[in-house]
């Protein structure tokens, strides 16, 4: 079936679906979980990516703990050429104890070792230190086996009831020479709690120690300032969020230009026969010397607790 076919069936299932969701009893004994979910994306250079991922957990206590395995298929159609396939698999871990909790995705594409990890504490000041690697998702990036590994950590600096920054430093390191640091900083305001509506300000900023080594975006530096509005709301187990922004960003070949930025989620709780689904949506550009390089991505997904 071609992807394409499978989105659009799977879009129907979830629209269809999702009035009969309502969130199972706390003591409903699910224990286990399978899932499948779908993700595409797509740029202003034609280039596409599906992948399709089916989740086996054998332990299923909600995504901060569980222990699974996890099969992928991925097609990558780089600047509209012929597809290229790949296959990926995975062994999923989350847990959390009395101070910490971590998730793990960590496997292979029969190339090297791929996937992500992180672990973070639920302090005032909360930290995260997070580590993922992956497949440039370039034609050169899939046709020679070009890889990042990415470095960081995150942490969260209150101020009072209604403002506060995060703050991400990090290490990208690439399949050849390229190194990139990156530092993120981010304001929050909270403008109306009950709605889950909050201001923020986001930056970020990178350097690129060997600039244009592949044929992925990489200038010698790039800097964003993003305004964003979002409003994060749960109701009846269901997660929502909404968030848009307007900013500026520009890199080292480019003056500043516009930044847009949107994304939608939904999530929703297992219902009494232990279904559950998921969606998110999201659009970004970056700045090309001859205008604006749109990005979207769709991710999709139906799952049973058993």
């Amino acid at each position: 079936m071609k992807t394409a076919t499978i989105v659009a069936t799977t879009v129907i299932v979830l629209t269809s679906a999702a009035p009969a969701f309502a969130e199972a009893p706390d003591d409903q004994p699910f224990r286990h979980a399978v899932s499948t979910d779908l993700f595409a994306s797509t740029d202003a250079d034609n280039t596409e990516v599906y992948r399709a991922g089916v989740n086996l957990d054998l332990k299923y206590l909600g995504e901060e703990q569980l222990l699974g395995v996890r099969y992928e298929q991925a097609w990558y159609k780089p600047l509209g050429q012929r597809t290229r396939a790949r296959e990926r698999a995975f062994l999923r871990y989350a847990d959390k104890g009395r101070d910490w909790a971590w998730t793990s995705q960590i496997g292979t594409d029969g190339h090297t070792v791929l996937g992500s990890a992180s672990i973070h504490n639920n302090a005032k000041f909360r930290q995260e230190f997070f580590m993922e690697r992956d497949l440039v998702e370039t034609s050169r990036g899939v046709d020679e086996g070009i890889y990042y590994t990415f470095i960081g950590t995150a942490l969260d600096l209150p101020v009072d009831q209604n403002n506060g920054f995060t703050l991400v430093g990090g290490v990208q390191e690439f399949t050849g020479k390229n190194v990139r640091l990156h530092a993120r900083g981010t304001y929050i305001h909270s403008i109306k709690s009950d709605w889950g509506l909050s201001f923020q300000l986001r930056s970020r900023y990178y350097h690129s120690t060997h600039p244009r080594e592949f044929d992925y975006y990489s200038p010698r530096y790039y800097l964003q300032i993003l305004p964003v509005i979002q409003i994060r709301r749960y109701s009846g187990g269901w997660r929502y969020l909404l968030a848009g922004g307007i900013g500026g960003q520009r890199d080292a070949v480019t003056e500043w230009r516009q930044s847009r930025f949107a994304a939608a989620e939904i999530s929703s709780p297992a219902n009494k026969r232990g279904w559950f689904i998921k969606a998110a949506a999201q659009y970004s550009n970056t700045p090309f010397r001859t205008g604006i390089y749109d990005y979207g991505q769709l991710t999709l997904g139906i799952g049973k607790r058993f």
